[in-house]
């Protein structure tokens, strides 16, 4: 920072660090004060700036362990960055708000995720800094538990990608998450603009069949009730005038059976429309193991089941493939 720059806030950073030593109440008027300066020079247009003011201000709070303050601070202000179209400084602020939650170990919630969810749909998609940020806020979203991010990020990142008309990657975090009816909603839309009309059934088949290798059985039986109510281009059933809804619908009904010998008379029956996709086979042994007892097989590998991840989960994330 310029020693102008310096000068000009060193008011402001000697009254902020008067406020932290005071009460609550008034070191929230402290952050205010300090947001105003900050918000006039950015709609000045001294983007730089301000930006590096925030960045002093977030390493001062950090340092004294303020790490509330210091998200706030860095929330408001990528959305103020965001709304001048400033995106690099915005995305800068953005990590920086994912940093103060890594480093304090704050606790995962609701308004926390709807945050890091905000600010990765005001990102520009094609940008890196998008990447970064949405690998480090999944994995964040962890809490440590080894699973790939939470299911409510993972839902509202779905949403998104979905307004954006990303379909596949949409579909990819409305998998991890327990949104059986968003994810069917989405695959009709999905369908009707880039489908065609004889791959209807395929659309859910795979959503389905992923779930079930999830162990994630509701969400399975939701997308696919969902799904075939909603398509106008499915008639209503069951049964079925497509053949693989029908094989769904019974296989479906058979995962609560958990019999095995109903499970392999119903993939022997319908291997013709099963012979549509070659992963649906490589699907159906995994569900047999999780639900029918199968003993797996040597040489299987399960990692991609679920389909390619989008490219900021191939990256960093701690986790495995």
């Amino acid at each position: 920072m310029t020693s102008e720059v310096s000068a000009a806030y060193a008011p402001v950073i000697m009254s902020e660090q008067e406020s932290l030593k005071s009460s609550s109440v008034r070191n929230r008027g402290g952050v205010q004060r300090v947001e105003g300066k900050l918000r006039a020079s950015v709609e000045r247009g001294d983007y730089y700036e301000a930006h590096q003011m925030y960045r002093t201000l977030f390493f001062r709070y950090m340092s004294q362990a303020k790490h509330a303050e210091a998200r706030e601070l860095m929330y408001n202000g990528a959305l103020l960055f965001f709304s001048y179209n400033q995106q690099n400084s915005a995305a800068d602020l953005s990590m920086l708000e994912l940093e103060s939650l890594e480093k304090s170990g704050a606790k995962v919630d609701d308004e926390t995720l709807e945050h890091l969810a905000k600010l990765f749909s005001l990102m520009d998609p094609n940008s890196p800094e998008r990447v970064a940020f949405v690998s480090r806020a999944i994995k964040w979203s962890s809490g440590g538990s080894g699973k790939l991010g939470h299911p409510k990020l993972h839902q509202l990142l779905a949403l998104t990608l979905w307004k954006e008309q990303n379909y596949s990657e949409s579909r990819y975090h409305f998998l991890h998450s327990s949104d059986g009816e968003g994810c069917a909603q989405m695959l009709v839309e999905y369908s009707s603009a880039r489908g065609f009309h004889g791959e209807v059934d395929m659309f859910v088949a795979q959503a389905v069949l992923q779930f079930l290798c999830l162990k994630n059985k509701t969400s399975a039986l939701v997308v696919f009730t969902t799904y075939t109510q909603k398509h106008p281009s499915i008639e209503k059933g069951p049964p079925y005038v497509q053949p693989l809804l029908n094989f769904l619908w019974f296989l479906l009904l058979a995962v609560d059976g958990g019999k095995l010998t109903v499970f392999t008379v119903l993939c022997e029956q319908y291997q013709p429309s099963l012979k549509r996709d070659p992963m649906y086979n490589e699907y159906l042994d995994r569900i047999g193991q999780l639900f029918f007892g199968v003993p797996p097989k040597q040489s299987s590998s399960y990692g991609g089941l679920l389909g390619k991840k989008p490219r900021y989960l191939c990256v960093n994330t701690g986790h495995d493939s």
